[in-house]
């Protein structure tokens, strides 16, 4: 079952995934935002603290090896869409393939917009 996360609990969520550890710098979360390259110009979340990467969902297998390295590196991920439904799909997709740190962003970037930063624009 993959994890839900709230837009609101986000701050707290990359917060504790990124704190450091002895062996080095703190690993910041990976923002894994799987809409089309039109939604991402419409609306968009600034990175604070995480690290953003927009890959369409459609291209997620053709990928995988460039989100494996993300995972290998132990940094956490977690997905994002415009209400919720495709990210959740692809953090299924990931979590089947083996990767341990992935959580869905509950209500997407409209959630977020309302939750987190009401700077980002609702379409």
């Amino acid at each position: 079952m993959i994890s839900q996360l709230s837009p609101a609990d986000f701050a707290a969520w990359r917060d504790q995934v990124s704190t450091a550890d002895s062996a080095g710098p703190a690993l910041l979360p990976v923002v894994l935002d799987v809409r089309e390259p039109w939604e991402v110009q419409a609306a968009s979340v600034k990175e604070n603290g995480f690290t953003l990467v927009h890959i369409p969902m459609r291209e997620i297998p053709g990928r995988l090896a460039q989100l494996q390295s993300i995972h290998d590196a132990g940094r956490p991920i977690a997905c994002l869409c415009h209400h919720g439904m495709r990210s959740l799909q692809v953090a299924q997709y990931l979590a089947q393939g083996g990767f341990t740190r992935v959580v869905n962003l509950q209500g997407g970037i409209n959630a977020w917009s309302q939750q987190a930063d009401p700077s980002v624009p609702r379409y």
